[in-house]
């Protein structure tokens, strides 16, 4: 299933102030969309990779899917973000920091994190497919359309192998192209 970036800010908002008595959950939901990871590489963060990180760090992940290094960087929501959750666990080393309810060590899975996704964005009033990988398709989308990030830099973040793969993730609307044809030279 195709899913779709949260492109409102209004939106994205919505959903921390959903999330604001879920650290956990709040977590998630900062660090994928500000993160422009996989969400299968942020559930395999443990409590040690992160425990120590203060603002500015960058914390190396290897991607699942392509078996790459990648990096984040730990910005102020997320450490924010983070110590809130925290204060929520026992932090236990070894452990997931997005371990799952089921007991033991156990993370939460990317099925799980699609369906806890798109229930945030019912809840708010989103229509239209999400999950997972609409934390990830939200930071790209937010880059090129809020900071003016070009495509280029972003296909290197992604670690995508084509520019084919980054247009996907780009979340150009129509509105946009039809706007550039009012342009005169």
């Amino acid at each position: 299933m195709k899913v779709e970036p949260i492109i409102d800010l209004k939106n994205i908002k919505s959903i921390k102030k959903l999330l604001s008595n879920n650290p956990r959950d709040r977590l998630l939901f900062i660090m994928g969309i500000n993160s422009g990871l996989r969400v299968q590489d942020i559930l395999s963060l443990k409590i040690s990779d992160v425990k120590s990180c203060k603002i500015g760090d960058r914390i190396a992940v290897k991607e699942k899917k392509t078996g790459k290094e990648n990096v984040f960087i730990m910005n102020k929501e997320i450490f924010a973000a983070l110590q809130d959750h925290f204060t929520s666990i026992e932090l236990v080393d070894n452990h997931f920091l997005y371990k799952s309810r089921k007991g033991k060590n156990y993370p939460l899975t990317t099925y799980a994190v699609t369906q806890m996704v798109q229930r945030w964005c019912d809840a708010v009033n989103l229509s239209g497919n999400y999950g997972a990988h609409t934390l990830r398709k939200t930071w790209c989308y937010h880059q090129r359309k809020t900071f003016g990030v070009s495509w280029e830099v972003l296909a290197k973040r992604l670690n995508h192998s084509s520019p084919s793969i980054t247009r996907r993730y780009l979340g150009v609307q129509e509105e946009e192209v039809e706007e550039i044809l009012l342009n005169t030279i």
